[in-house]
């Protein structure tokens, strides 16, 4: 049985524009279709439609006989600190390590730092999912004229159906304001809904309990073994109020059970003790804060608070009426076929941009993961964790938010940044002796920031840098040089200075290059015929640590300080390597001209250069240009090219900084016809990328139940 890896990468889509400050002033009336619709229930999670409010997340199927929503919390988080992450003997290694690379002896290099460079995460964690929460129907429960929709300029969910001549309706939505989810259901006849209410499926350890015949009450914790020791992680709380106009509640086996109700409210409110306090008692309070509100009042306020963000930005590829009247699913499946459907490509896009706002507001205490908020337990359950992916995950979340003009989507991921800073500062000191910050390829709400624990992977000293990048997007955007002071600059110059510390001059070359590193996570044909993955100086570093010590020169300048530290910044920027075009007219992936490990990898980071920075283009560096054109090509013509979704949306990128429309297109519809589920949604097949390199990652060092699953 071959899984997958969910991942959200919507925001990664066609954005490759210049910053531009004249995205604050638009605002726009939505088009009646900006809707997601279809004529049948979700039998499966990847159908189901997303909901949320930046913490609280719902996956919801619109089933007739019974509604089942899949609840998560952003910060259901299994795992704890823990000080012992780095390796102690990584830093009176680092000179022969690096001496070994200079002299080409890569493999016995790389094995060196397999023993005294990697992490050892004593309780790492993943996010998790939390439960099911289950209405149940009484009657016939066959429906007819059946409809299901996402409204995204509202973000409310819709279910409409006729059942035995009665017309029941549905609407579901994670409210900001009131920090609950909310669903209602009605019927156009009094005294019709009935249903029981549950939690029907219990993903985590827990207990349910009743209270006063009106609110279900899940109490539970973030436990599990595969990514911690079983007995780490947050408790969380549930609490559901059942509010019923007309009819009886009465209990019935830890569930509600409601009969003859004219319309039936529920008010999830989720909570946990991630940040201190008592989640139960917090839950109590939010719920009591709105005791007097009423739904029609909470529904407002809800699309109010969601349509000051959506409704900034409007975008019109054009229409296709007959493509438009079919349900979201045929569309897709018509495109597929070879159909054209402009107002789809749209969709998708306004999609992206609901799902930043459904995930990721100025509220959120955690940052876009690599499912969002959203989680079905797979990635959880595997040998990579639901995390924060630093080799370009959490990055492409939020591709879209300046471009799509939701700079305040980013603020919890500013406030991410500035934690993993201090947790990174301890890193550099332990690992690298060096001042300053870094953190490598994952990273967690715990304050992991060592080197990850496998080669080809794991020892990625950028990944914390790369990730900040967008700290700099937002100041091009918005201009707003407070912010550059006061929350840009601190992380930039810390990050700099480890950078200045930690870089070495090549003994041939004489430019100061960074490393041992990889190219995440990707191997290369080292001189003596064997694979290896770690070297100094691989191209994505030198395109990170370029664009940190050009931004510290141009915020110095700007901001009118630190002006020996700027000579200094200036003078290593000077000794960097340059971009290198090798033999087959490709960029180079590493500082050597090495022939790939694996040439059709999904992963180009060498390629960042082109985009999402813009250190390749083909005004300003045509040979540059030609040459990263030839690396996509010969990428994507291997047999074995593993063609994923956010890869595909990379390639849209990339074409369209090349100026090329007809091939950012081509893979825009690649992307859009070929690797989307009918919800919109994205997979990918990392698993089974991950069975075919499997006798590479042996080599790399992955844990031995990661192999164990991997193969199963």
């Amino acid at each position: 049985m071959t899984s997958t890896r969910r991942e959200f990468v919507l925001g990664s889509v066609a954005l490759a524009v210049c910053p531009s400050q004249s995205l604050r002033a638009i605002t726009h009336e939505p088009k009646k279709e900006e809707e997601l619709w279809f004529a049948s229930p979700a039998t499966r999670w990847m159908e189901a439609v997303p909901l949320g409010n930046g913490r609280i997340g719902a996956m919801v199927y619109g089933g007739a006989a019974a509604e089942r929503i899949d609840l998560t919390e952003s910060t259901v988080w299994s795992g704890a600190p823990s000080d012992g992450d780095v390796s102690p003997t990584a830093l009176e290694n680092l000179p022969r390590i690096r001496q070994l690379m200079f002299d080409g002896k890569y493999a016995e290099g790389g094995e060196i730092c397999r023993q005294h460079l990697l992490g050892s995460p004593a309780s790492f964690g993943t996010h998790l999912p939390m439960a099911s929460l289950q209405i149940a129907f009484a009657g016939d429960n066959s429906p007819s004229r059946y409809r299901r929709s996402l409204n995204l300029d509202e973000a409310i969910a819709h279910v409409d159906y006729t059942s035995d001549k009665l017309r029941f309706q549905r609407e579901v939505f994670s409210s900001n304001p009131a920090d609950v989810l909310v669903t209602r259901l009605t019927c156009d006849h009094p005294a019709s809904v009935s249903c029981d209410i549950s939690f029907a499926n219990l993903a985590l350890p827990g207990e349910v309990t009743v209270e006063s015949n009106e609110t279900l009450i899940l109490k539970g914790h973030a436990f599990e073994h595969l990514h911690s020791n079983g007995k780490q992680g947050v408790a969380f709380v549930t609490r559901v109020r059942v509010l019923a106009d007309g009819g009886r509640i009465v209990t019935n086996n830890g569930a509600l059970h409601v009969s003859h109700a004219d319309s039936v409210t529920l008010l999830v409110a989720i909570a946990t003790n991630y940040r201190g306090g008592d989640p139960a008692a917090r839950c109590v309070q939010t719920l009591e804060s709105l005791r007097n509100k009423t739904y029609t009042e909470l529904r407002a306020a809800h699309v109010e608070d969601h349509q000051a963000l959506y409704r900034r930005m409007s975008i019109d590829l054009g229409t296709n009426p007959v493509a438009e009247r079919k349900p979201t699913d045929q569309r897709r499946k018509a495109v597929r076929a070879g159909d054209a459907d402009p107002g789809l490509s749209a969709l998708f896009f306004q999609f992206g941009r609901y799902l930043t706002i459904a995930g990721s507001r100025p509220s959120s205490p955690l940052p876009l993961a690599l499912q969002g908020i959203w989680n079905d337990g797979l990635a959880s359950s595997m040998g990579w964790t639901d995390d924060f992916h630093l080799d370009i995950n959490t990055q492409q979340n939020y591709w879209l938010a300046e471009v799509g003009n939701l700079s305040e989507c980013q603020a919890p991921l500013f406030d991410f940044i500035d934690q993993m800073r201090l947790a990174g500062q301890s890193t550099a000191r332990k690992m690298y002796g060096a001042p300053g910050w870094v953190a490598h390829v994952v990273t967690n709400p715990w304050g992991f920031t060592a080197a990850g624990w496998g080669l080809g992977w794991g020892i990625f000293p950028t990944g914390g840098l790369w990730l900040a990048m967008q700290l700099w997007q937002h100041y091009q955007f918005t201009g707003d040089k407070q912010f550059l002071q006061q929350r840009v600059y601190p992380v930039y110059k810390d990050a700099a200075e480890f950078f200045l510390a930690y870089m070495v001059q090549h003994p041939q070359r004489g430019w100061l290059v960074t490393g041992p590193s990889v190219s995440p996570e990707n191997w290369f044909i080292a001189p003596d015929g064997k694979r290896a993955s770690e070297s100094m100086g691989t191209t994505c570093d030198r395109v990170f640590v370029y664009s940190l010590l050009s931004a510290c020169v141009e915020a110095s300048t700007t901001l009118g300080i630190d002006r020996e530290f700027r000579a200094r910044v200036q003078g290593a920027l000077d000794r960097l390597p340059p971009l290198q075009i090798g033999k087959h007219g490709q960029v180079q992936e590493w500082l050597e001209d090495f022939d790939e490990g694996e040439p059709g990898h999904r992963h180009m980071s060498h390629l960042m250069s082109l985009y999402p920075e813009h250190q390749i283009s083909p005004s300003a560096t045509p040979a540059l240009a030609q040459a990263a054109r030839v690396t996509i090509e010969r990428r994507i013509s291997q047999p074995n090219w593993e063609d994923s979704e956010w890869g595909r949306a990379n390639l849209t990128n990339f074409y369209a900084r090349l100026l090329d429309a007809e091939n950012a297109h081509k893979h825009f519809l690649g992307l859009l016809a070929n690797a989307l589920d009918d919800s919109l949604l994205c997979e990918t097949r990392e698993n089974e990328f991950a069975v075919r390199r499997l006798s590479f990652k042996t080599r790399q060092g992955h844990c031995e139940k990661w192999e164990r699953i991997v193969s199963e």
